[in-house]
């Protein structure tokens, strides 16, 4: 069942005082894919900025921007329309001996390196070798280590921040869905499986209602490579259909941060973030 969802992505900041100047990237922009068509896409900043377009190493779209005027407060806001028509994930194509060889281990080297934020602790790395041992193919062993997180790591907002480890997050089996995809991901490289992060959003509701204005947060969630990416969602465990709206891609969530920069003057500042989705069609 394909789907037609507006999202409206509007993050504002306040500063305690007046900023000088700054100097921000966003990667708002959801990607144009066989399953998933944008329609609209619009960045806009409040000051005024000056901004530039580019695509990143990953194949991001991101919107560079810098405010330069003083200003005590800014918002940025994204709209999206976009048309998603994601079939039916299809069986494991790739076996055990496939990781090995120059088509996957070279070419997604990236997606096998076991960086500070996803590099998984001793027990939970134990527990998915355990899995990968018994499991026919790979992609077997991936849907074994999204269902052990999805059982193991509750859903608790504000248990981990965004430079908390998957390391900490399976200790205290506790976090969000970024830390559950940072421990997917890092489960399927510690056993040779190359795997990404995926942010984006989702519609809440399992049918959606055309026309209802709902508000939801952005999400994340992982793809492992089987002859092509595999998506899953290990925080709600199940495959992401048309409901999912896919804006960036990348090793860990350091390279899909929807917004990410630096400013000067004010000491502080408060950020604060809303998502509405609807369904169009």
């Amino acid at each position: 069942m394909s789907m037609q969802l507006r999202v409206v992505h509007t993050t504002s900041f306040d500063y305690d005082g007046r900023a000088v100047a700054s100097y921000n990237q966003a990667r708002l922009t959801p990607v144009t894919t066989p399953e998933q068509i944008v329609v609209h896409n619009r960045v806009e900043v409040t000051p005024t900025p000056w901004t530039y377009d580019y695509r990143d190493y990953f194949g991001n779209q991101v919107t560079a921007f810098e405010v330069v005027d003083p200003h005590e407060s800014m918002t940025v806001s994204a709209s999206s329309t976009v048309h998603t028509n994601r079939p039916p994930a299809g069986a494991p194509r790739l076996g055990w001996a496939d990781l090995g060889g120059g088509e996957v281990a070279d070419r997604w080297t990236e997606f096998l390196a076991l960086g500070p934020l996803v590099a998984p602790p001793e027990e939970f790395a134990q527990r998915v070798a355990a899995l990968a041992r018994d499991a026919a193919t790979p992609g077997e062993a991936a849907r074994g280590v999204c269902e052990l997180v999805h059982g193991e790591v509750d859903y608790i907002q504000g248990a981990t921040d965004v430079q908390t480890r998957a390391a900490l997050a399976w200790e205290q089996r506790a976090g969000v869905c970024q830390d559950m995809v940072h421990l997917v991901i890092g489960g399927l490289r510690s056993i040779g499986v190359p795997a990404r992060y995926v942010s984006g959003y989702f519609h809440p509701h399992a049918e959606p209602v055309v026309g209802d204005t709902v508000r939801a947060e952005s999400h994340a969630w992982a793809e492992w490579w089987d002859d092509g990416w595999r998506a899953f969602d290990p925080t709600n465990n199940h495959d992401p259909g048309d409901r999912y709206v896919v804006v960036a891609t990348g090793r860990d969530y350091q390279d899909v941060k929807p917004l990410s920069g630096i400013y000067s003057g004010a000491a502080t500042s408060r950020m604060t973030v809303e998502v509405d989705v609807t369904r169009l069609a």
